[in-house]
């Protein structure tokens, strides 16, 4: 016997289905204030059954941030609805811009651009930046990108971008494939991460270290972000996977 949900089920499982997560683990790059992340096996077949202990932290590989991670007295991950987590997926490609600029940063006017060819972005939408940065992935070098001087460049969203989707286009969350929301030159103009800190600020949560954004379009997929509901969590690795129109 069906009903609408089965159906509806059944509907979804004949689209494409799009992997956003990178699989991470001891020598994955990772923000480099952490340590590596540390694996262990606790018993094996020949105690009858495998099972291991992973140490890692909280914001490590492709992960969720929930606002308390960087705003006092801001939800925590446990506090997330459910159908916050699964959204309308707009993709920003700026992955040519990145490649000739890794200092490229997203800027308001790209946005209007991107509208031009694609149309509004729509409100409550989860909005992801495309650099390609994901394809450095596993080279902890090429993933931090450092010059001589031992400065970071890798490209991220501006913060007047960050305002106008926020409160112009009311979006509702955001993603990205570094390790960071602000491009590495405004971090360090600034010395905060001012964009990081504006999103969780909006109360909502945002993905860091996304993959294969180039093979979801600009408009028309949708985002599931599964995440494990640990107590009083600032973050904690994702699941994030795209359904294709």
């Amino acid at each position: 016997m069906s009903n609408d949900l089965l159906k509806a089920i059944a509907l979804l499982k004949e689209k494409e289905w799009v992997d956003l997560t990178h699989t991470f683990g001891p020598e994955s790059p990772h923000f480099s204030a952490f340590q590596s992340a540390e694996f262990k096996t606790l018993f094996t077949h020949d105690d009858g059954f495998f099972a291991q202990s992973f140490t890692f932290p909280g914001q490590y590989g492709t992960h969720l941030d929930a606002p308390i991670h960087f705003v006092r007295e801001q939800r925590y991950l446990e506090d997330l609805e459910l159908k916050e987590l699964v959204l309308p997926l707009v993709v920003i490609d700026k992955s040519k811009e990145a490649s000739i600029d890794n200092d490229f940063t997203l800027s308001v006017e790209d946005i209007h651009s991107f509208e031009k060819e694609h149309g509004e972005i729509e409100s409550g939408s989860f909005v992801a930046l495309r650099t390609d940065w994901s394809k450095r992935w596993p080279d902890h070098e090429l993933f931090n990108n450092k010059d001589e001087e031992g400065n970071a460049h890798a490209p991220g969203w501006g913060l007047e971008s960050l305002k106008f989707l926020f409160e112009e286009r009311k979006i509702k969350a955001v993603g990205h494939e570094t390790f960071d929301t602000d491009s590495a030159i405004d971090f360090q103009q600034n010395g905060a991460l001012l964009g990081e800190y504006y999103v969780l600020e909006q109360d909502t949560y945002q993905v860091e270290l996304l993959t294969n954004l180039d093979k979801v379009p600009a408009k028309g997929a949708v985002i599931f972000n599964i995440v494990p509901k640990a107590e009083k969590a600032s973050g904690f690795p994702v699941r994030s996977f795209a359904l294709l129109p």
